[in-house]
This record gives C-alpha cells, structure tokens and sequence, in this order.
C-alpha cells in the first residue's frame, strides 16, 4: 500500500545516443546528480524476491519482460550489468521503429532500415536471454507466465510491454478491408494494395471502377493518418507521376477522414489547422465530423453517402492487448491496465506495466499519451523500480518529461510542438528527420534511412516500390501423387 510521499533527485538519462548503446549503472552509490526528472518517493514493498532456504543456493532475480517494443527493449538494456537475470519473451524476433512504419507502407523505406533483430541488440548483455514465443496468458498468482506452446516462464518481477492492436469499434468485419498499421506485416499490406492500385487502374477500361481504384481513403485524423494521407499523396503527385501511359497518378483522390472538428487532437489547435492546411495543397481532402458507418469492398459509407474506393486504410483507435484481461485486474474502458504511480499494478508490486497497455497519469494528473517516449521512459523507470526493489528500497513513482509531439505531412513539411514552442513547415520538418534518425536503433539503420531520405529528396523517388504477394493467394505446392 502507498504510504508517505518526499522528494529526492534522481537522475534520469536521455533516450538514444550513447545511454541506448552503453547504459549506466542503476542507482550507483552516491549518485545523486540531477538529470532529467524529480522522482517521488514512494512506500512499497521493497522487495518482493523470495529469499532462498538454508537448502538452496542463492540465486538471481528472474525479471521477465513481454513485449520487445520500445518499453520493453529500453527496459532489458536498462537492467544490463543489474544483479538480475533477465528474459525477454516476443513474438516477433525483431525490435520495431514504429514512428517511421508508415514510411514502409508508402515504400519511401524497407523494413530492415526500421527493424533490428531483438538478440542482436541485446547479444552482449550477459544476464539477458531473448525467447521467440508467443505468451497467451499471465498467471499472477503463481507468478508465471503462459507460453503458446504450453510451457510456462516463471518470474519474480514482471514488465508488461504487450503494446495495442487495431481497434474497430465494433467492427471487427472491417479489419480485411480497411487494414491498420502496426507491424511490419501491415506495412507490407498497405504498400501492396497501394502500389496495386494504380497498377490495376491502368488496366481497368471503366472509367467508374478506374476512379474507385484511384480513391483513397484513410480513416482517422491522429498522426497515423496524417502521415499516410500525406505520403499516399506525395507517391501520386511525384513519384509515379510519369510512369504509367493509360492513367495520370496526379488526379488520384486521397481523402482523410477525421470524425472530430479537426486533426492532431494531441496537438496544439493552431498545428491541427496548420497540418489540414499543408494536407490540401498536397490535394488530400480533408473532411473532419465524418464518421464512418459502413466500409464494405465497394468503399466507405458516411450515413446516406458512399464514397467509392476500392483502398481504405484504418488509422483510427487502439485496443488493448488481450494479455490485460488474464491478470485479473482493474482495466480502464480501452482494457488497458490500471497502474499505480511506480507503474506497478495495485496489488501486485512484483508486476510493471508499460507503454500502451499501461493506463497512467502524469504528475499533473493527465492520462499519458500512446508514445513512442512514453515507453522508453516508463522502461527505464520500470527497471530502475526492479532494482530498486531488489536491493530493498523503495520504489519511487514515475514522471513523465514531455519532449513535445512531432508529425510529418509531406516533403518540406511538418509540424512540432516542443515544450511549447510551435514549428511548422521546413524547420519542423528537419526537427522531425533529425530526432526519428538519433533515436534509430543501431549505427547501420540510422546511415541507410539518411542515405534513403537523401536520395528521395534530390530524385522525388522511392526505393521499395516492391508488390509483394498477397499472403491468401499463395497457391500450396501441388501433392505427390
């Protein structure tokens, strides 16, 4: 239970350069330097290992991290050298930069200049060990937790890092026809039925059925879809501008659909205008107060209208993991994890929940946003607790230090609201490359994506314009007879 609150300085270091590559000790004595927050102190269980019997041999802390996200990987590398020993359970074997994953859908990108291979991160952390598997379920009270294949990792702390999928609103029919991004996989999907698009445009002798296959629509107005819009708008305007004879790509229709009275609702006012603004002299048509209430393969529905479109792409809400359901604990209306200031779980002290499965509140009090920064904080924060804990203190709650939003609209153009200060166009835009280069994973990945940015900004092409095939049409070798 929570108890008395005081003050006491820690020091919290920034995200990327060389605390990513080589990060400090946890809690070193007599480090009191001040960095980049004020932490609160607060009463927990200080620690909650089991102590060995006079009959076993003292052993490790077992931390088990879910997820190998930005919460979950900036967790691991922050426990590196800590009397731990660490296990980190993904499903996917690599480490994904989501903030640029749109740019693989819009093939400006390939998914290795985004994504790293999770053991190749970690490979010199010694008291790491990386599983590919899939956890269905977590057992909190017998502290384990559930592998798909049956088995089962035991624990004594815990850091949930699932992250969200797709949410439809009760539409779960839409999903196949409007695919949302969130992995590697619907990049790939996107970038497909995309490029295909014209591909299939150029063929089609209908003139009806010619502009549904150039209509696209992106429903939601967050920074997903302003990004998509602006990317989809770019590829028909410039790079495939000259390369088809039956079809002119530059009238191709890009709508966005926002159901609110304006785009970015996590930004400034004056940047959502500003970013609807620099989405129309793309040619993007931008509609707010739509909500859509049908999406069949014809097109979109909004009420009485129909916009034909044969492209739909969904960039509108998130859902919860459904790893939150198996704790058996308080869930928020979007079943994210209630968590108490430390960022544990109230009645659990052993179990840390993170990054967008995590529903907390700032210092002020106001719900943290689904970041990229978020993550990586509450991952430092959440080792530094383990650690804390392990050495019997006390474990201190989280505070968020908010280093702005950022999001990209075009070539030249993009928006940024950092600690207050508002930029917009090219000095948004080159803020923008600057922080999302820095914060790549690995020296190899930064040089490719500003080699690739470089290349794209001189030609106004794009190097992935690869149709990859439909994971359904894959015919099956034929059987032996």
């Amino acid at each position: 239970m929570l108890g008395a609150v005081g003050q006491r300085r820690v020091r919290f270091p920034p995200v990327g350069g060389d605390w990513v590559r080589n990060p400090p000790a946890l809690g070193r004595p007599g480090d009191e330097r001040v960095g980049w927050v004020v932490a609160e102190v607060v009463e927990s269980s200080p620690s909650v290992a089991p102590e060995p019997t006079a009959d076993e041999t003292p052993r490790e802390p077992r931390v088990v991290i879910v997820g190998g996200g930005f919460g979950g990987l900036y967790a691991a590398k922050a426990l590196r050298e800590q009397p731990v020993s660490v296990t980190i359970v993904d499903r996917r074997n690599h480490h994904l930069f989501q903030p640029l994953l749109y740019q693989v859908a819009s093939a400006a990108l390939s998914p290795a200049d985004i994504a790293s291979p999770i053991r190749a991160i970690l490979r010199k952390q010694a008291n790491t060990t990386v599983l590919l598997a899939e956890v269905i379920a977590i057992d909190a009270a017998a502290r384990e937790v559930v592998l798909d294949d049956g088995t089962r990792q035991p624990y004594d702390y815990l850091v949930l890092a699932a992250g969200t999928s797709h949410a439809y609103f009760g539409h779960d029919e839409w999903e196949p026809l409007a695919p949302g991004l969130k992995s590697l996989e619907d990049a790939l999907e996107i970038r497909r039925r995309v490029l295909r698009a014209f591909e299939e445009a150029e063929r089609e002798l209908n003139p009806a059925e010619r502009e549904a296959l150039l209509t696209f629509v992106v429903v939601g107005g967050g920074p997903t879809g302003v990004e998509l819009a602006g990317s989809i708008a770019e590829i028909s305007r410039f790079t495939l501008a000259r390369d088809f004879d039956h079809i002119d790509p530059t009238k191709a229709r890009v709508i966005l659909m926002e159901g609110a009275d304006r785009l970015l609702l996590t930004f400034p006012e004056k940047l959502g205008k500003k970013a609807a603004t620099y989405l129309k002299r793309l040619g993007v048509q931008v509609r707010t107060g739509a909500m859509v209430t049908g999406i069949d393969p014809q097109g979109v529905l909004l009420g009485e209208e129909r916009i034909p479109a044969r492209t739909v792409l969904w960039a509108a809400g998130v859902r919860a993991s459904p790893l939150a359901k198996t704790l058996g604990v308080e869930l928020d209306r979007a079943g994210r994890v209630v968590i108490g200031p430390d960022l544990s779980v109230p009645g659990h002290p052993e179990i840390f929940v993170i990054g967008d499965l995590a529903a907390g509140k700032d210092q002020r009090g106001k719900p943290l946003p689904g970041t990229a920064p978020v993550a990586i904080q509450q991952g430092h924060w959440a080792a530094a607790n383990i650690v804390r804990a392990v050495r019997g203190e006390l474990t201190r709650s989280f505070r968020y230090k908010d280093r702005g939003n950022m999001a990209t609209v075009g070539r030249n153009v993009a928006v940024a609201d950092i600690k207050g200060l508002k930029l917009t166009g090219f000095i948004a835009w080159l803020a923008w490359a600057v922080v999302h280069v820095f914060n790549l994973i690995g020296y190899k990945n930064r040089v490719l994506v500003t080699l690739q940015w470089i290349w794209a900004y001189v030609t106004f092409q794009r190097g992935a314009r690869l149709i990859t095939e439909e994971p359904d049409a894959r015919v099956a070798p034929p059987a032996s007879a």
